[in-house]
């Protein structure tokens, strides 16, 4: 059902700098740290998702949740939760708004990619989840 992505080679200089105070927090304080930077009451949500959506984010007003997969294994779930996390503190004006854009969907995909894998570093080298 789902296919597991290898980490990338190099991980970019900004994704490891942006990254870095979001790493080894639990989800209470990664969800404190979300409120303060997005400026929204942020809920996360562990559901189970069809097919192999890993994660999705909706944004309105002042409230924001983040629904992850529950069926994916913990180490994918914290990968998507950042995934999602960036989206929604730096890809603010909707899907409907950058596809309107020059830049390609999947740069802002790769972007979200290479923060989750900055994000995830560590308890990946270590095996902690």
């Amino acid at each position: 059902l789902f296919e597991w992505p290898s980490p990338p080679g190099d991980i970019p200089e900004w994704a490891l700098e942006e990254a870095s105070p979001w790493r080894n927090l639990d989800d209470f304080d990664l969800l404190v740290l979300a409120e303060e930077k997005c400026g929204r009451v942020v809920e996360l949500k562990h559901v189970p998702l069809p097919g192999a959506l890993w994660g999705l984010h909706v944004a309105r007003g002042s409230r924001a949740r983040i629904y992850v997969n529950r069926r994916l294994p913990q180490i994918w779930r914290r990968f998507s939760l950042f995934h999602e996390l960036y989206h929604l503190l730096n890809h603010k004006k909707g899907e409907a708004f950058w596809s309107g854009t020059a830049t390609p969907m999947s740069s802002f995909e790769h972007q979200a990619d290479m923060f989750a894998w900055a994000a995830i570093r560590e308890e990946w080298a270590e095996g902690v989840l």
